[in-house]
C-alpha cells in the first residue's frame, strides 16, 4: 500500500496537463489526426519510390513539402501573434483534409502522376507553414506556463504513438488493401481534430489569449521577432544547434525509406516496423520527460551528440534487427532533443513575441528540411545511402560543437556588457536593456 502513493504522484505529474479541459479535447483530436498523418506520410513515400525508384524523387517530394515552410513560416508566426489561434487551426486543418482527399481520389482512380504528388506536397507545405507556428504557440494558451513542459512532452507522446501505429497500419494497408486506403484514412482522421476545436471553451484559454494583438506592417513584425532572437544569446545557442540537426538529422521521411529500400532491401511491412521502432523509442522518452523531465541544457547536449552517433551507426548497419534496435535508440534521442529545445525556447520568450520566435524554431526544425532533403537524395544517388548518412552525422555533431563555442564566447561578452534585450510593452519594439540591469 505504501508504494501506491508514489505511483499516483508520478502518474499525476505525467498527465497533469490532462486536468485542463481544453487540452484534453485537443489531445484526443490530435491523437486521431496524427495517426492518419503518419499513414499518409508512409504511403506517400512508398508511392514515390514505387513510381520512380529514385532517391532524388523522394527527396524532391520532401523538399517541396517543406519549401513553403522555409518561405512562409516567419509570416505564420506573425499571424500566430495577431489572430485567434483556434480559428487559424480550424482553417489549416480543413485545407489539409482537402489535400488528403484529392490525393486519395487520384490514387484510387489510378490517375496519379508524379507531378500530382509534387503539387499536393507543395500545397500541404504551405498549409503547414502557417499551422506549425500557430500550433506551437497555442499550447501555452491551453495549459499555461506551469504545465508547458508536461504538455509539450505529452504532445510528443501522441505524435510518437501515431508514429508507431500509423506506419505499421499503413504498411499492412499497402500490402493487403492498397495505397489509396492510407490517404482516405488520413482524410477521415481530420474530423477528429476539427471536432476537438469545436468543443473547446474559449473562456478557459490561459496565458496570452486575451492580450492585445499586434497590428501594423507584417514585415516589420517579422523583423521584431528576428531581432529579439538575434540579440538573445540563450536563444541563438539553441537555434545554431537546431539549424545543423534540423537540416541534416531530421530527414526521417527520406532517410528511413532509403535505408529500407536500398540498404536493407526490405518490403513495406518491415519498412513500417522500422518507422514504428523509432516511434516507440520516442514514445518512451516522451512519457519519461512528462513524468520526470526538466529543462536541462546538459541533457539537450547529450541527446544531440548521441543522435549524431546513432545516425552514423544506422549508416553502418546491414542487419534489419540491428537497424531496428538502433532506430529505437535514435527515437529516444531525437524526442529528448526536440522536446527539451522546444520547452527551453518557449520558456525564454515573452508572450507578445511567442508566435514569432516559435516560427523561427519551426523554420529550423522543419523548414530547413527542403535543403536537407534534396542534399540527402542527391548524395544518396551519387555516393550511396550509408556514406551520405555518415557525412550528415558528422555535420550534426559539428553543429553541437559550434553552438557550444558560441555560448562560451557569448558568456564572455556578457561579463562586460548586458546581452539580453527587452520588449517595450507599449511599442512591442525590441530594445537593449538598461545599463546596470
Amino acid at each position: 500500500m505504501k508504494s501506491a502513493a508514489p505511483v499516483k504522484t508520478v502518474l499525476h505529474r505525467q498527465f497533469s496537463s490532462l486536468s485542463v479541459y481544453n487540452y484534453r479535447v485537443y489531445f484526443a483530436g490530435q491523437t486521431v489526426s496524427l495517426v492518419g498523418t503518419w499513414m499518409q506520410t508512409t504511403g506517400q513515400a512508398w508511392l514515390v519510390l514505387r513510381m520512380t525508384g529514385s532517391p532524388l524523387a523522394l527527396g524532391t517530394v520532401t523538399a517541396l513539402q517543406f519549401l513553403p515552410i522555409m518561405l512562409f513560416t516567419l509570416f505564420g508566426g506573425v499571424f500566430a501573434d495577431r489572430l485567434p489561434k483556434r480559428r487559424m487551426l480550424v482553417i489549416t486543418q480543413s485545407l489539409a483534409l482537402l489535400q488528403a482527399t484529392v490525393l486519395a481520389v487520384l490514387v484510387v482512380t489510378g490517375s496519379v502522376e508524379l507531378w500530382h504528388v509534387y503539387v499536393l506536397a507543395l500545397f500541404l507545405g504551405t498549409i503547414n507553414a502557417f499551422d506549425g507556428p500557430v500550433r506551437q504557440a497555442f499550447v501555452v494558451e491551453l495549459v499555461g506556463r506551469e504545465n508547458l513542459v508536461n504538455a509539450v512532452a505529452l504532445n510528443s507522446s501522441i505524435f510518437n504513438v501515431a508514429r508507431i501505429v500509423g506506419p505499421g497500419v499503413a504498411g499492412l494497408m499497402i500490402a493487403y488493401i492498397g495505397l489509396s486506403a492510407t490517404f482516405f484514412t488520413n482524410a477521415v482522421s481530420f474530423i477528429g481534430v476539427l471536432g476537438a476545436y469545436a468543443a473547446m471553451r474559449p473562456a478557459e484559454f490561459q496565458a496570452g489569449a486575451a492580450r492585445p494583438r499586434p497590428v501594423g506592417n507584417v514585415f516589420r513584425q517579422v523583423g521584431q521577432g528576428l531581432t529579439y532572437a538575434w540579440k538573445t544569446p540563450s536563444l541563438m545557442f539553441f537555434f545554431i544547434m537546431l539549424l545543423a540537426i534540423g537540416t541534416f538529422g531530421f530527414n526521417f521521411t527520406v532517410v528511413i525509406p532509403l535505408v529500407a529500400e536500398f540498404v536493407l532491401k526490405v518490403g513495406p511491412e518491415r519498412f513500417g516496423l522500422m518507422t514504428s521502432s523509432m516511434g516507440a523509442g520516442s514514445l518512451l522518452a516522451a512519457l519519461s520527460l512528462a513524468a520526470f523531465g526538466r529543462v536541462n541544457t546538459k541533457v539537450l547536449i547529450a541527446a544531440a551528440l548521441a543522435f549524431a552517433v546513432l545516425l552514423a551507426a544506422v549508416a553502418e548497419s546491414r542487419s534489419f534487427p540491428l537497424t531496428t534496435a538502433l532506430l529505437f535508440l535514435f527515437g529516444i534521442c531525437s524526442l529528448t532533443f526536440s522536446t527539451t529545445i522546444n520547452t527551453s525556447i518557449q520558456l525564454a520568450v515573452p508572450d507578445e513575441l511567442r508566435g514569432r520566435v516559435m516560427s523561427i524554431f519551426f523554420l529550423l526544425m522543419a523548414g530547413s528540411t527542403p535543403i536537407g532533403g534534396v542534399i540527402t537524395g542527391k548524395l544518396a544517388g551519387s555516393i550511396g545511402v550509408a556514406e551520405t548518412l555518415t557525412i550528415e552525422a558528422g555535420i550534426c555533431a559539428l553543429g553541437v560543437g559550434v553552438a557550444l563555442l558560441y555560448r562560451e564566447l557569448a558568456g564572455r561578452r556578457a561579463d562586460t556588457s548586458p546581452s539580453e534585450p527587452v520588449v517595450n510593452p507599449a511599442t512591442e519594439l525590441v530594445e537593449p536593456p538598461a545599463r546596470g540591469a
